[in-house]
C-alpha cells in the first residue's frame, strides 16, 4: 500500500534530499491514518469489555498519532533551506522531533502503569468476547505492518524520528499480544490478570521509549561515523598521488543529509605547494560529489626520503605502544641542535586512556629516553573522534 501512494504522490526531481523528504512525511501521514483507525477500534473493544488493559493500549495508539504528527512537522521544518541564522540548515529538527516521539512514549508507559495498580488494587470484572478478541488480532497485524514499513524506510532514508516510530510500534505490537494472551486467560480460566497484564504492557513501552530516547539523543550529543562512512573518506583521499596519510579526521552532523567533515592530509613537504593546494581543492570536490558532505583540509607537510626521520618515526610509534596498544602518532618531524635533538609530533590517546595531559607527556619523554639519551619530545595530545 505504502508503495503504492509513494509511486502516486511522490515524483523524483532528481533533488535525493527532497525525495528523503517527501517520502518521510508521506509515511508519517499513513502512521497517523492507521493509530486513529487503531484508537477507534481498540476504544470500543475496551469499552464493550471493561478492560482498563485495552482501554489504555487504545489510548497509547492515540498517542502513536500524536507522535506520527510530531515525525511529520519534524520533516517539514529539517527541510527548510539554510538561511542566515542557520547557515548549517534545520536537519537536526529530526533528531528532536525522535526525541519529542521518545518522550510521548515514556509518559503513556508512566499513566498506563499507574492506571493498571490502580486496577489491581480495585479490580473489576472483564468482558471476553470474541469481537473485541478480534479487534486485538487485527490491531496486532497492523502494527506489525507498520513496524516493518518504518524500519525499512527510516532505514533507507536514515530517519531518526522514523527508526523511533519503528521501535513504538514493535512495543505496541508485543504489548497487544500480551492483553490478548490475558484475555484468553481470563475467559477459560475466570482468572482475571487484566492490571497485572497492564503493568507489563507498561513496562515494555517503558523501554521501547528509553531505547528510542538514547538513539535518538545520540546523534544531538555528538557520536562517532559509521565507519563506512570513514572507510569511503579515506578511500577517496589515499586515492591521489600527493597524499601520504591522513588523521585529525572530524565529521559534524547536522542532520541526514548535511555533514561536515574536516582533515588533515601529509603530503610531501618538498614538492610545490600550489600543486598540492591545487590537488586539495579537487579533493573537496570529489568528497562533495560522491559523499555530499563540505570538507575542509589542512594540508600536513611532513618528512620523507631521509632515513633517519623515517628509523625515528617508526621506532617512536611502536615505543608509543606501551601507553596502549591503539596509540598513534602523526606530523612526525625531527629538529637536531647542539646539545639535544627534538622529536615533535601528535600522539592520538584513546579514551580508554584515563591518564591526564601532563602524565602522557611525563611516560611519553621517559620512553624516548630510556632509548636515545639527550631526545627531547613536543607533542601534542589528540583524541581519536572516529
Amino acid at each position: 500500500m505504502l508503495t503504492l501512494l509513494q509511486k502516486l504522490f511522490i515524483k523524483d526531481n532528481g533533488d535525493a534530499n527532497v525525495k528523503r523528504r517527501k517520502i518521510g512525511m508521506l509515511c508519517s501521514g499513513y502512521g497517523i491514518f492507521l493509530n486513529i483507525l487503531l484508537f477507534i477500534g481498540k476504544y470500543f473493544a475496551g469499552v464493550i469489555s471493561s478492560s482498563i488493559a485495552i482501554t489504555a493500549d487504545a489510548f497509547n495508539n492515540l498517542s502513536d498519532a500524536g507522535s506520527s504528527l510530531i515525525s511529520l512537522i519534524g520533516f517539514k521544518f529539517a527541510g527548510m533551506k539554510p538561511d542566515p541564522k542557520h547557515p548549517f540548515g534545520h536537519g537536526r529538527i529530526e533528531y528532536l522531533s525522535g526525541l519529542g516521539i521518545s518522550v510521548a512514549i515514556l509518559v503513556v508507559a508512566f499513566e498506563l502503569f499507574r492506571s493498571s495498580l490502580d486496577k489491581i488494587l480495585h479490580p473489576e470484572s472483564v468482558d471476553t468476547s470474541y469481537l473485541a478478541m478480534g479487534i486485538l488480532v487485527v490491531s496486532i497485524i497492523v502494527k506489525f505492518y507498520m513496524f516493518f514499513y518504518n524500519r525499512r524506510i527510516g532505514t533507507k532514508i536514515d530517519s531518526a524520528g522514523m527508526k523511533a516510530t519503528a521501535m513504538d510500534s514493535i512495543s505496541d505490537t508485543i504489548a497487544t499480544f500480551v492483553v490478548l494472551i490475558s484475555m484468553i486467560i481470563t475467559k477459560f480460566t475466570g482468572v482475571n490478570i487484566d492490571g497485572y497484564t497492564g503493568i507489563l504492557v507498561a513496562l515494555f513501552i517503558f523501554y521501547a521509549g528509553f531505547t528510542s530516547a538514547k538513539d535518538t539523543l545520540a546523534p544531538l550529543l555528538g557520536t562517532t561515523p559509521d565507519k563506512e562512512f570513514v572507510d569511503q573518506i579515506n578511500d577517496i583521499v589515499m586515492g591521489y598521488d600527493k597524499v601520504h596519510g591522513i588523521h585529525d579526521l572530524v565529521v559534524h552532523d547536522y542532520g541526514p543529509g548535511r555533514q561536515f567533515i574536516s582533515l588533515h592530509a601529509e603530503v610531501d613537504g618538498r614538492d610545490d605547494i600550489y600543486e598540492i593546494h591545487d590537488e586539495i581543492d579537487r579533493i573537496e570536490r570529489d568528497l562533495y560529489e560522491k559523499l555530499g558532505c563540505e570538507a575542509t583540509i589542512h594540508m600536513d607537510p611532513i618528512q620523507l626520503g631521509d632515513e633517519r626521520v623515517t628509523q625515528l618515526r617508526s621506532e617512536t610509534a611502536i615505543l608509543m605502544k606501551n601507553i596502549h596498544i591503539d596509540v598513534t602518532i602523526h606530523d612526525f618531524r625531527v629538529v637536531p641542535g647542539t646539545t639535544h635533538t627534538n622529536l615533535i609530533f601528535d600522539i592520538v590517546i584513546p579514551f580508554e586512556v584515563k591518564m591526564t595531559d601532563d602524565e602522557i607527556r611525563e611516560k611519553v619523554q621517559k620512553l624516548v629516553s630510556e632509548k636515545r639519551d639527550n631526545y627531547f619530545t613536543v607533542i601534542q595530545i589528540d583524541r581519536n573522534y572516529i
